[in-house]
């Protein structure tokens, strides 16, 4: 098939399966031996989800931050981190331009078609948040605009579960929250405990929680059939699960413990 017989299937297809057609499969994923070797481990993250992963002034921090840097240390390897926009993070694996992507990623059949993922290292969801006391459950949501941030489950799900009138795509998570609070927007859909810090933060604003659309396992990932990347990932998290460490770091980002039971 030519390189324009495979863009043009891509307009009928979805982005993921476009990456997959363009791309191909990842044959020169680094294999975990040679990331051993290197000595470090390449890692993909956006930084701008707190608090799974944002910028302190130029410091990269966050709960997922933490959790792979822990797992690093299991691995005997260093993190090389790399930030880039959320829509980029898993078209770099199909490219060979890391070798891991950590950032709150939830696991879907269509993302699990085009990556590898490992084992959760937490569950989650999406809540709705608005202002006023209008808009609390997925049925409040009929006829009504809902900000979310492009990419993200959050858009799939309120489009499948809700009757919003409109479901309106934002860069970034924040910049969704930013619409809220404007006021352009009657609801925002975001990460459970995104949602919980940013009211913390924004006691002003308004902004209160409503019921949650649905429930979602979030892991890293790898690129597709790059399983001794991906079982390293699982031994590193289950060791860190099993010695303390991990329940320290959600306790440190959440007050409790917040891996999948």
């Amino acid at each position: 098939m030519t390189m324009l017989h495979r863009l043009a299937m891509c307009f009928v297809s979805s982005v993921l399966a476009c990456i997959s057609l363009v791309h191909g499969d990842a044959a020169h994923a680094r294999p975990f031996d040679d990331i051993k070797k290197d000595g470090r481990i390449i890692v993909a993250t956006e930084g701008q989800f707190a608090p799974f992963n944002y910028f302190q002034g130029s410091r990269l921090t966050g709960f997922e931050v933490d959790i792979a840097e822990a797992m690093a240390q299991r691995m005997g390897v260093k993190i090389e981190w790399k930030a880039l926009s959320f829509d980029a993070l898993l078209a770099g694996l199909r490219q060979d331009r890391w070798d891991m992507v950590i950032a709150s990623h939830g696991i879907t059949e269509e993302r699990s078609r085009a990556v590898t993922f490992s084992n959760p290292h937490y569950c989650s969801g999406g809540i709705i948040v608005s202002k006023g006391e209008g808009v609390r459950t997925v049925k409040d949501l009929s006829g009504k605009v809902v900000a979310v941030q492009i990419g993200s489950t959050y858009f799939d799900n309120v489009k499948k579960t809700t009757e919003a009138r409109e479901v309106k795509t934002f860069p970034q998570d924040s910049d969704a929250r930013a619409a809220l609070i404007t006021g352009r927007v009657d609801a925002w859909v975001t990460d459970r405990f995104v949602a919980k810090a940013a009211l913390e933060a924004n006691r002003a604003s308004g902004m209160q929680l409503g019921d949650m659309v649905f429930v979602e396992r979030i892991a890293s990932a790898v690129a597709k059939g790059n399983g001794s990347v991906a079982s390293e990932i699982n031994k590193a998290l289950a060791a860190i699960q099993a010695d303390g460490t991990y329940d320290a770091i959600s306790r440190k980002w959440f007050g409790e413990d917040i891996r999948c039971k």
